[in-house]
């Protein structure tokens, strides 16, 4: 929204016509008016006489001037008219979020500051604020030091603690090894009480609700009930399958997933990530490249009052073995294989059992194999990316200090245990403590809206694809969520009227961006709870991370600049893969990679913007894989699909685009036709997003279609999608300035 009007010119009558009443615009003008005169008195010296427009609104968010009550137009109408002045590419992004000093040492890692700064940074340490980069860039040097410290504050439970943090003397790993002699169980971690957590048998593990009942209170289970439901389905899993097996989830992410899931990793087995979004044949080439001994699943999908088959999507990609749980009742609604079994039958095999509620432990080393997740390469194939115990406490620790989760909190990030969001919010939660809220149905509505008020959740992950609908909708108007004191974002491109309006629903709560991989188990970028945050961009790499933004020689460009260029991260990474499945870890990470300061760089594909003011916004990708509503997939496949859609094509690329106003990327797909041959725009895209929702994702869809006469190539004839993207950019940045 763009406004000609300075905040100081913002009168009663704008503000009536934003939405509000004559005696509430009244009040809020009054309150503006004040705010602008407290950030004049605040002035820095060093501005000379202009007023400092970041001082404005840190004043009117401080004060709750601004209601979540207030209509969106009132929201847009005051924070665009305090930047209308705001020159982003001399000065920085603007910012909408500011730490305060007490509150900053409130925080885990401001707490984790003020016991340990001044130790380790000696008299430069000042307060949490002021210090925090110089505290992240000791976390890089001194990785060590830094988990040594963390490792102390997570619900960690060792059988046999490590002999050190980090061993660098084995120089066949030039990226060392990570909590050498460690044997413990990650899942057991998560059920135990803990001191360190101040979390109890009683104390409330999970809270959830089913959809369509929520005029109903939440269902709560405490920390023992839910280690007993776990250890009582590892005593299952003891009667079916043998340990070390690989045992699939293809379900929504309920409370029974998050049980399976504990139950597969306690007793020692490996988890089989499936999104329940997939095809029969997506779900087919997970189950053969990992050598999935079964698969739990559901018969059916509710969302939005309305049941979708999923027991026969598994079926038809031929699973070894089937446990299927029904979406409701006791009684699965479909007809089972001979070989498979409802999750009644399945829990029935340990009924005899005298102890089933009691499962010791399978403890392993820290680099052994709890989860198998996947990421789309650009061969085609999913790239299958085994989790260790590491990549566990990576995501937990990372969230502990970056998302700031503490016992206490009530945690929701709407996910599924196929996409790595779903194991990260699993151990960000048990690890830190805190209490992991779930909502049975889709989170598109009013009713989601509901539960997260209704759970007192404090803590709210989302994609941006989430939230515009919530926006466009208006279905959240009336709701409560004044509790949530920290959003978080990831898996697309933020878009910042939409942060804007998600913000101001918790009096301009951060919405920390979160930006990393599967391979990393964790956000090599994020925001953070102790510097001040801009919307839609990211304030500094995460604790421990290193990286460098690489010229188009490879080349690494100065730390203290503005640039743009791909990301090259320094390889000691805890938590971090050393294997693939199926592919050549070192070819796919680091073949290819230039050297900085005598050590290889780490791939991980995106191309960044640093901006004036050390922040950085997330530019794409620099392979040709994209990013679709937060989930990775390859141009390949995308094309071999639309390849055989109409008999008219010779060939397709694809490419994904952001909006010139920011947002989530979308699919757009070019087409060279056969000689003679014509075809309608509008028909292909009808043909390509049915072709791909039916032999991909039916989440995927087509933004456009663009006819064109040949596809630019290299000498070796391989195809540029980077210039299509760049021709098509400029295409678009064109039409938007008319």
């Amino acid at each position: 929204m763009g406004n000609p009007k300075s905040i100081g010119e913002v009168g009663v009558d704008d503000l009536v016509e934003a939405g509000l009443s004559w005696e509430a615009a009244a009040e809020l003008e009054r309150m503006l008016q004040e705010s602008v005169a407290r950030a004049w008195r605040s002035r820095t010296p060093s501005l000379g006489v202009e007023l400092d427009l970041r001082e404005v609104w840190r004043e009117l968010a401080s004060t709750g001037a601004l209601k979540p009550s207030h209509p969106h137009r009132v929201h847009q109408l005051v924070y665009y008219s305090v930047y209308s002045g705001w020159d982003a590419s001399a000065r920085g992004p603007p910012l909408y979020w500011f730490p305060s000093l007490s509150q900053s040492k409130e925080t885990n890692l401001g707490r984790l500051m003020e016991s340990h700064g001044r130790k380790l940074l000696g008299s430069s340490y000042k307060d949490p604020i002021t210090s925090f980069s110089l505290f992240q860039k000791f976390s890089v040097e001194h990785p060590d030091v830094y988990w040594s410290i963390v490792l102390n504050e997570l619900s960690l439970s060792f059988r046999r603690p490590p002999s050190c943090i980090l061993d660098t003397s084995d120089k066949s790993k030039p990226r060392g090894t990570w909590l050498p002699g460690a044997v413990f169980n990650i899942a057991e971690c998560c059920l135990l009480p803990s001191q360190q957590q101040r979390r109890g048998d009683d104390s409330i593990a999970l809270v959830w609700r089913d959809e369509g009942y929520d005029h109903m209170n939440v269902n709560r289970m405490t920390l023992k009930e839910l280690r007993e439901q776990v250890m009582l389905v590892a005593n299952a899993l003891d009667a079916t399958f043998s340990k070390g097996d690989a045992i699939a989830i293809d379900m929504p992410m309920t409370i029974h997933a998050v049980i399976i899931y504990l139950a597969i990793v306690l007793g020692g087995s490996v988890v089989v990530s499936i999104a329940d979004s997939f095809t029969p044949r997506e779900i087919a080439s997970r189950l053969h490249i990992s050598k999935a001994k079964g698969i739990f699943t559901q018969d059916f999908i509710q969302r939005g009052g309305r049941k979708f088959p999923l027991y026969s999507r598994v079926v038809e990609a031929n699973p070894v073995k089937a446990i299927v749980l029904p979406v409701a009742g006791d009684s699965v609604g479909v007809k089972l294989r001979e070989q498979d079994m409802s999750w009644k039958a399945f829990l029935s095999q340990v009924d005899h059992v005298p102890r089933r509620h009691y499962y010791p432990a399978f403890y392993q080393t820290a680099d052994s194999v709890t989860n198998i997740l996947f990421s789309s390469g650009t061969t085609g194939e999913p790239e299958a990316i085994p989790w260790t115990q590491l990549s566990s406490i990576r995501c937990g620790a990372d969230s502990w200090a970056h998302i700031d989760i503490r016992a206490g909190d009530v945690f929701c990030w709407p996910t599924n245990l196929g996409w790595v969001m779903g194991p990260i919010a699993l151990y960000s939660c048990f690890l830190a403590g805190a209490t992991l809220a779930l909502y049975h149905g889709s989170p598109l509505g009013r009713d989601f809206g509901k539960f997260v008020q209704d759970a007192g959740v404090t803590i709210l992950g989302t994609v941006p694809s989430l939230v515009k609908p919530w926006k466009s909708t208006q279905c959240l108007e009336g709701l409560d969520w004044t509790k949530i004191r920290s959003f978080g974002s990831t898996g697309e491109t933020s878009n910042i009227d939409d942060d804007l309006w998600l913000s101001s629903k918790s009096f301009y709560s951060p919405v920390i961006e979160c930006c990393g991989g599967t391979e990393l188990a964790s956000s090599y970028i994020q925001g953070n709870h102790l510097q001040p945050q801009a919307f839609g961009a990211f304030s500094n790499a995460s604790m421990t991370t290193g990286f460098v933004i690489l010229d188009d020689h490879g080349a690494p460009r100065p730390d203290d600049q503005p640039c743009v260029g791909e990301v090259g991260l320094f390889p000691v990474y805890m938590g971090a893969t050393d294997r693939l499945l199926n592919a050549d870890h070192e070819e796919v990470y680091f073949k290819g990679m230039p050297t900085y300061k005598g050590v290889q760089l780490r791939r991980h594909g995106d191309i960044i913007k640093r901006t004036v003011g050390g922040y950085y916004i997330v530019q794409g990708r620099a392979d040709d894989t994209m990013n679709l509503g937060g989930i990775k997939t390859s141009s390949v496949e995308i094309e071999r699909v639309c390849d055989r859609a109409d008999e008219s094509i010779l060939e397709t690329a694809a490419i994904s685009l952001a909006p010139p106003t920011g947002g989530p990327e979308q699919l757009v797909v070019l087409v060279v036709l056969k000689k003679g041959c014509k075809a309608e725009p509008n028909d292909l895209k009808m043909k390509f997003s049915k072709a791909i929702q039916q032999n991909l994702n039916p989440l995927f869809k087509v933004s456009s279609v663009k006819i064109v006469a040949e596809f630019p190539r290299t000498a070796s004839n391989k195809l540029l999608r980077r210039v299509l993207r760049d021709q098509m950019r400029q295409q678009l940045s064109a039409q938007s300035e008319l």
